[in-house]
Parts: C-alpha cells; structure tokens; sequence
C-alpha cells in the first residue's frame, strides 16, 4: 500500500483481492457462446481456448465459494424480437460477427427460454449467488452491478470470462471508470479469436493488475497479508 495526497492505495495482490472486499466476475460462461453446440460452435467456430480456461475459473469459482469472496455471474441477454437491441447495437452485432454469420441478417443468440443462454454447468450459479443479467458488452451498462457491488462493501473485481476483447475488456474498463480496482484473471479469461485475445490481454496488462488464478487463490486460502490488511 502507499499513500498518495493522503489516499491509501492498495497495490499488492494481498491488498487487491482481499476477500473482505473483493467480489469474483464470472462474465457470460453460456453454452451459445463456448459450447460446440452453441450458436457459435455450431458455425464453426474456434471455442478450444475456453475448452482450456473453463477447469481453471472452475478451480477460481470453487475457491471464491470456499473463502467468501462475493460471486457475480453476468449473463449476456437478447430479448426476443430484438426489444434490446437499438438499431445501433444492431450494426454492431453485423460488424462483430461478419466473419461468422451468413446472409444479412444479424446473429441471434443467449435468448432466454432456450439451452444457448444458460451457463455452462460447472460454472452454473449455486445457492443465492448473484446473477446480473445485461443487454450491452458491459456488465454495468444497463444493469444493477455497481448498485450489488457497493451494497456488499466491494473495491475489488476479479474479471474472468469471455469474450476477452468484448465483454471482459468492456467489463474491466467500466468497472475502473466506476472507481473500483480491476484485477484480470490473465489465464480465466478466453476468445474464439487468438489475435484479438493477445491484443486485448496487452491492452489490460499495461492498464489493470493481472495474476493467474493459482495466485488469486493463494490469497484466498489465507494469506496473513490479506487477513490483516
């Protein structure tokens, strides 16, 4: 910690990802969007890369749940007949997915009602966990999170998910321009596009802290450091 014009400021990982204030985001683990059978694997596309992380925010999840660390599951949301998206979002879906749609309509997916919006078993919500649905790449945008964040005492997010250059990166982003401390998960996040992945996990890395999720759990198992600060 250090202080700067009187402020204290946390800035080693003990201090960040205290579980006292921190709260663990698990963004938009559902089947359309890393599953083969989801929309997206079932166009083709690439989804080995989360195939990798999913054992390891697995392993981030479960230790949350064991060492009290608030657990946040964002859930991507499109309701039907398009009632959320504005004809601008809807440009945006045509030029996100250029290279994985057919024809000129825009890509339908995590619909409620259906097995694509749901999150991945593993990774599921248990108990009262708290689940924060959103309509934008953000999961503040639109949404109660700062509201469930504050109301728990929470500085500190760890961001975990995909899509590492969409919905994490927007996620990170927002949570920092919201005053909270950001700490990226750096092997618990995933895309289905290896060139955007590494561009955005240089981006982060020069703008958040980041440590691998068998560091982030070390803290949480009890670290004296975390305990005491």
């Amino acid at each position: 910690m250090i202080i700067v014009e009187g402020k204290q400021v946390y800035t080693e990982l003990e201090e960040l990802v205290n579980p006292v204030h921190t709260a663990l985001l698990v963004v938009d683990m559902q089947r359309d969007f890393i599953e083969p059978d989801g929309v997206f694997g079932l166009m083709g596309v690439d989804v080995s890369m989360y195939r990798r992380s999913r054992p390891r925010l697995h392993e981030l999840l479960t230790s949350a749940r064991e060492n009290s660390v608030l657990v946040v599951h964002i859930q991507n949301t499109s309701l039907p007949g398009r009632a959320s998206d504005s004809p601008a979002q809807i440009r945006f879906n045509l030029r996100m997915h250029a290279d994985a749609r057919s024809g000129t309509q825009p890509l339908t997916y995590t619909r409620p009602g259906t097995p694509g919006f749901e999150i991945v078993d593993e990774l599921a919500p248990v108990g009262d966990e708290l689940v924060v649905r959103k309509y934008r790449s953000s999961a503040f945008w639109g949404t109660n999170l700062d509201l469930l964040l504050r109301s728990n005492g929470i500085e500190t997010v760890v961001v975990t998910g995909c899509t590492t250059e969409g919905c994490v990166e927007s996620t990170a982003r927002d949570a920092m321009f919201a005053s909270y401390y950001v700490v990226l998960a750096e092997d618990c996040v995933a895309s289905d596009d290896p060139a955007q992945h590494d561009a955005s996990m240089l981006l982060m890395r020069h703008r958040f802290d980041t440590a691998t999720e068998a560091k982030i759990r070390t803290v949480w198992a009890g670290s004296p450091a975390a305990l005491t600060s």
